[in-house]
């Protein structure tokens, strides 16, 4: 199966899907944040390995105890992945955290700032 193939991204908008139910869900973890999203999942083809992109809304502190949490819970989650998604291999899972969605909100602020300056300087005197 080749990385960008049909069947390989219904895979990974499908497992994406499930780690979303069980973050959110069944995971008791006090450590992970209650406000984790699922931002993408890259199963590899061989179905051996999995990258899962987390987001987490709040401080580095929080952020860094999400993604030790969910690294403590990987066998936990693995084992709910193998039970209901049927897959020849159950990936193992790999957390990382992506920044996009803060890198995002502070380029529209930055773009905000700039326009609101430019609107300012350009008013015309009565």
């Amino acid at each position: 199966m080749r990385k960008n193939s049909i069947k390989n991204t219904r895979i990974n908008g499908e497992v994406q899907k499930e780690l979303s139910k069980v973050i959110s869900q069944e995971i008791k973890d006090p450590r992970i944040d209650p406000m984790t999203s699922v931002i993408a999942v890259e199963v590899a083809p061989d179905l051996k390995h999995a990258k899962v992109y987390i987001s987490v809304l709040g401080d580095d502190e929080k952020k860094k105890a999400t993604l030790e949490g969910l690294r403590s819970a990987a066998p936990f989650i693995r084992k709910h992945l193998a039970s209901t998604i049927n897959l020849r291999n159950t990936p193992e899972l790999a957390f990382y955290m992506d920044e996009s969605i803060a890198y995002g909100v502070n380029m529209s602020k930055l773009i905000d700032d700039v326009t609101k300056d430019l609107d300012k300087d350009e008013e015309p005197e009565v």
